[in-house]
């Protein structure tokens, strides 16, 4: 075995992934390959002509009446940086092991980027963790790990 890769997420199904795949890595003298994917964030389209109008604010405010100032929001992170963040925690977890160890993020579908890294790198393992999944989860996608264990003639390694 010279190559395993292993997908995290920072879920606690991940880290379980990463450390049972670092486990075997060194026993086997082998590579470990952590692939964090940013997924696709699918953002609603406005129609071209069509105007965004924010909603008023109800009610007329008086003259020197005290207006509270606009509720900051924080933008949500782009993918590659929440994939970079997932990053940097694996490798605080995999500090004290002697393991050859590769970073790759990636940015997709994250079953298809995990099965793209295997096959680019001729992955022998490829480990994911193995979190719960609801019934509705299912129905709207495959989790990952079922995605990645069906459509590779490779070895995986799902860990609960």
């Amino acid at each position: 075995m010279k190559e395993i890769v292993v997908g995290y997420d920072g879920s606690a199904a991940a880290e379980r992934a990463l450390r049972r795949a670092a486990e075997i890595a060194e026993a086997f003298s082998a590579r470990l390959v952590v692939v964090s994917v940013g997924a696709v964030a699918y953002a609603p389209t406005v129609e071209p002509g069509v105007e965004f109008v924010p909603p008023a604010v109800p009610g007329p405010v008086a003259p020197g009446a005290m207006v509270p100032p606009p509720k900051q929001t924080r933008a949500a992170p782009e993918p590659e940086d929440l994939a970079r963040r997932q990053l940097e925690r694996a490798r605080t977890a995999l500090a004290g092991r002697s393991v050859d160890t590769d970073y790759i993020v990636e940015h997709g579908d994250p079953a298809e980027r995990l099965l793209d890294a295997a096959e680019q790198r001729d992955a022998d393992l490829i480990a994911v963790g193995r979190g719960e999944h609801g019934f509705l989860e299912r129905l709207l996608s495959p989790p990952v790990d079922e995605s990645v264990a069906r459509r590779t003639e490779r070895d995986v390694l799902l860990v609960h």
